[in-house]
């Protein structure tokens, strides 16, 4: 037999109302995967329609290896993203990357950090091991959501969002650019949604796995499913890891432990009840804060070696992550269904660390201050934190008849209360207290603590919110979506109040003009609220403009494959930047708001299932981004960067997988303070490439071994480009067995 699948997309019909008719074959291989298949996608396909079929017929799998299937591809082909209106990816008038349980097991993409590393058009970067900030098209990525509630994230406090464990979600959604509809309030960079993992199956079964890998890393996962009824309309579904590893950074060490459970029931036929519960710690020993310093006093680079670690031993990074959710489904005969989320999220964050930000004497080891009238070359801080997040989102959606044509409404409401509290006490590091820097090996003494203090950005923020779209049925290959989302949003900090009253506007227009291939345009505006303060601690405005994108989109085999192609443009006042200046009475670095920031560029992405053999992902991007005055803005981003990975099972050998990629980017560069504030020094770090391998051979039917080798060349890279660096990890194994029963 041979394995292939034919979607015929069929004219003037939504995604919604583009259903397949399964042949037994499809419906037999479809059943003994349900397990997987329902985690992939929302829902179900809906019914059967006349005017589609799909034809399938598969090579005989090697005993003990299971056929391929949509379960197990790259792509996934329903999703919410970008407009909460149920579709494929080729539905969404936007860039948008869905990274796989499938290709997250391949890449053994453990946290979210490792996910959005090997995202199209993502690239992070890193204040030291523990805090990493993402960006997409020239901007940071500010909004973070679990199923689709968005929790947003604060640059200068990181708690630990991109830390998130994989094992825990399904997949996660990537909508690139401006996302007012989705999230209200964001930098028009992307939004990251992680979808949960459910109680799925009905009957007893689960997977357990070890893995070992460089610096004495070791992982141990469990995820087990199991009926809480005879007939499994109440189903329940635990996964629980432990991790712990060292690093190349010398004396550094990180244990990590999470637990989730999960509890759906089936309230009738048409209605699900959701209710879970998840637990993660990250603890940390002798964590830097910031890298390594970059320059001698001459302006010669110091050459610290990769593992060199400027932490003293009593340094710790502690976070905790409690999220508790509600979940509610209800569909109806006429094709509307609603949805109700709640979520209550608790992040706790302790940490006493040190830092080193001054420039030496190449000889005597004397510190100079980076900073202007302003004479200390580090410092010390006890940091606490506490971000609680309390959130509703409800929202409807189906179709409805306007002259003769079947269109499509979605409409919702959203309310948070985000309280977050930062408490901090600090001590500056004099040249003095410091000594001779070149014998300088990490042990500095314990501060004196001061009484912790509450911080300039501790605040509470509200927002309320709502919204609505609509999906026009203009003509058999024209399809017009238009919408918008009120936002009503307040912050309250210790130095006073204020509220802002915003309407989000979103339209895209989606034209089939042929089979497999659709063109797209569409435009949002932005929105956003600022934490960056001025010299004089005044919080900046918020950031406005508009987003333009346009693309070409096309998917194959029942959206099994997919490519995409996308040129955008974004305008933007008020766009916040560092200066090598501080806030008056703080060490905090002060921002300027700039004006006329354009960032425009090109992106594309390939992914899917080739074949049933050969899995692949290949995605690019390539912008610039201007300040009025045509100076680069965050230059520290590469505007050309690729990503590709792949995997082949070997047809002759089919319990063999093999696979690998490449990341790749141009070179970046940064404008930093020099010596006491007078002028500027460029930081540089030139292209470079990082090439990943990986095999994975199925013992058994139960039973497989994995292996991954990344960074395979060794390459030697900065992951900061300031006036301190943090080098990325070296090469590195890993070994993982997997149990399934």
């Amino acid at each position: 037999m041979s394995f292939d699948v034919q979607h015929a997309r069929e004219t003037g019909v939504s995604a919604r109302q583009r259903p397949l008719r399964y042949s037994l074959l499809a419906a037999m291989i479809a059943t003994s995967l349900a397990h997987n298949v329902a985690s992939a996608a929302e829902t179900s396909p809906p019914a059967a329609s006349d005017n589609q079929t799909m034809t399938v017929s598969a090579s005989a799998p090697a005993e003990g290896v299971e056929a391929s299937s949509p379960a197990s591809d790259y792509s996934v082909p329903v999703t919410r993203a970008g407009t909460k209106m149920l579709g494929t990816v080729r539905d969404v008038p936007q860039s948008v990357s869905i990274v796989s349980k499938q290709r997250m097991e391949d890449q053994q993409l453990q946290s979210l950090n490792d996910v959005l590393s090997n995202t199209t058009g993502i690239r992070g970067i890193s204040g030291d091991m523990d805090r990493t900030n993402y960006y997409s098209r020239g901007f940071m990525i500010d909004n973070y959501m679990v199923d689709g509630i968005p929790t947003a994230f604060a640059a200068r406090w990181n708690l630990g969002d991109a830390q998130t464990d994989m094992a825990l979600y399904q997949r996660v959604e990537v909508v690139r650019g401006a996302t007012g509809l989705l999230t209200g309030p964001g930098n028009p960079s992307a939004a990251i949604n992680m979808v949960r993992k459910h109680a799925d199956s009905k009957e007893f079964g689960g997977t357990v796995s070890a893995s070992y890998g460089s610096w004495n890393k070791q992982r141990y996962v469990a995820d087990l499913s199991a009926p809480l009824s005879e007939s499994g309309n109440v189903r329940g579904r635990l996964i629980a890891g432990w991790q712990d590893n060292n690093s190349f950074i010398e004396r550094y060490g990180a244990k990590k432990q999470f637990v989730y459970g999960v509890v759906d029931a089936d309230l009738t036929d048409s209605a699900t009840l959701s209710v879970g519960y998840e637990f993660s710690q990250v603890n940390t020993d002798s964590t830097m804060w910031g890298g390594a310093p970059r320059w001698y006093t001459d302006g010669s680079q110091i050459h610290s070696r990769r593992g060199y670690n400027t932490a003293p031993d009593w340094a710790y990074n502690d976070k905790e992550n409690r999220k508790l959710f509600v979940n509610l489904k209800q569909d109806f005969d006429n094709g509307w269904n609603i949805t109700l989320n709640g979520a209550h999220n608790e992040m706790r964050l302790d940490s006493k660390q040190l830092y080193l930000d001054g420039f030496f004497d190449k000889n005597t080891g004397v510190g100079y201050s980076s900073y202007a009238n302003y004479p200390v070359v580090g410092g010390t801080g006890y940091n606490t934190g506490k971000r609680k997040v309390d959130a509703v989102d409800a929202f409807a959606s189906g179709p409805y008849e306007l002259f003769g044509r079947q269109h499509e409404l979605m409409v919702g409401v959203n309310y948070s209360r985000q309280d977050n509290k930062y408490f901090s006490t600090f001590e500056n590091i004099s040249s003095e207290s410091l000594g001779n820097f070149n014998d300088f090996n990490g042990q500095y003494p314990e501060s004196d603590w001061t009484p912790r203090l509450p911080a300039s950005d501790t605040q509470l923020v509200r927002q309320k919110s709502t919204y609505m779209a609509t999906r026009l049925s203009l003509a058999d290959p024209l399809h017009l979506i238009v919408g918008a989302r009120y936002t009503n949003w307040n912050r309250e900090t210790p130095s006073g109040e204020m509220e802002k009253n915003n309407t989000t506007p979103y339209g895209g227009l989606i034209f089939d003009f042929a089979e497999n291939w659709s063109a797209y345009a569409s435009y949002t505006s932005v929105f956003q609220p600022q934490d960056y303060r001025d010299v004089n601690g005044a919080y900046l405005a918020p950031v406005i403009g508009k987003n333009y994108e346009a693309g070409l989109k096309s998917d194959w085999m029942n959206s099994r494959f997919t490519t995409s192609l996308s040129v955008f443009r974004t305008e933007l006042d008020n766009v916040g930047e560092a200066t090598t200046q501080t806030v008056k009475g703080s060490g905090d670095v002060a921002y300027i708001g700039r004006k006329g920031v354009v960032s425009r560029g090109v992106e594309f992405e390939v992914n899917g299932a080739l074949t049933d053999y050969w899995q692949m992902t290949f995605g690019g991007t390539r912008y610039i981004a201007e300040n009025r005055d045509g100076s680069t803005f965050n230059p520290q981003l590469p505007q050309t960067s690729f990503n590709l990975f792949t995997s082949y099972r070997l047809p002759a050998l089919q319990q063999l997988t093999l696979g690998g990629g490449v990341n790749w980017q141009t070179h970046v560069w940064n404008d930093v303070g020099a010596p006491e504030g007078n002028g500027t020094w460029r930081a540089r770090q030139g292209s470079y490439a990082l090439v990943d391998l990986f095999a994975r051979y199925q013992v058994s039917k139960n039973l497989t071994l994995q292996g991954n080798l990344n960074n395979l060349f060794d390459k030697e890279y900065d992951t900061n480009v300031a006036s301190s660096v943090v080098y990325g990890e070296p090469r590195n194994v890993s070994v993982t067995a997997s149990y399934t029963f």
